[in-house]
């Protein structure tokens, strides 16, 4: 079996550590703590690359260093036909989910994420499976409390993680690292059951 994972994110020092690169984030996190291979810049797929296994498994890891919004430009070039989609796994930041909530979904729609729009586009299919990260606020009772209209979304989500964040990330990349390995070794079901 062969998976593709894919961080979403912007490249770029200046967006390295904002809430919308969660994606690259998360990636990156599992790439060591499964000891795969450093980044390498592969021009041909526009993304940076680590090639590993899990288990029997292979495992691509890609970051595409397009934009947010034209990452299916370089998904579509990692993900061979429709059939091969069903095995690529997007990591991406949602907003409609409270911080550190994960939820593992498959097949539904971009739910208005520019980076999941470009890839449904770029690979002919939204089936696929995502793990959305969240990364709104929440009010004190638990109720996510997402940022209202356009400009303050951007802003929200080009705004660095604070500190506080930073240290709860930690413990979010180690629940990412075992939703992905469960996706590879138990199946996407038994993973949905698990983490959502």
């Amino acid at each position: 079996m062969k998976f593709v994972f894919v961080g979403l994110g912007n490249p770029g020092a200046e967006y390295k550590h904002t809430r919308h690169n969660v994606g690259f984030l998360a990636l990156e996190h599992f790439r060591k703590k499964f000891s795969f291979p450093d980044w390498v810049d592969n021009s041909k797929t526009s993304a940076l690359i680590s090639n590993g296994a899990i288990g029997k498994s292979v495992v691509t890891l890609a970051l595409p260093q397009t934009f947010m919004n034209k990452s299916g430009s370089s998904v579509k070039k990692l993900v061979n036909g429709k059939k091969a989609a069903e095995n690529l796994v997007v990591v991406y930041d949602d907003l409609d989910l409270s911080f550190g909530t994960l939820k593992i979904s498959f097949g539904r729609s971009s739910g208005g994420h520019r980076g999941v729009e470009s890839i449904i586009k770029g690979v002919g299919t939204k089936n696929f499976i995502r793990l959305r990260v969240g990364v709104s606020p929440a009010t004190p009772t638990g109720k996510t409390k997402k940022p209202k209209g356009e400009k303050a979304v951007l802003d929200f989500l080009m705004k660095d993680f604070r500190r506080p964040e930073q240290e709860q990330l930690k413990k979010i990349f180690r629940e990412t690292d075992k939703a992905l390995e469960l996706i590879v070794t138990e199946g996407l079901a038994k993973a949905m059951n698990e983490v959502n």
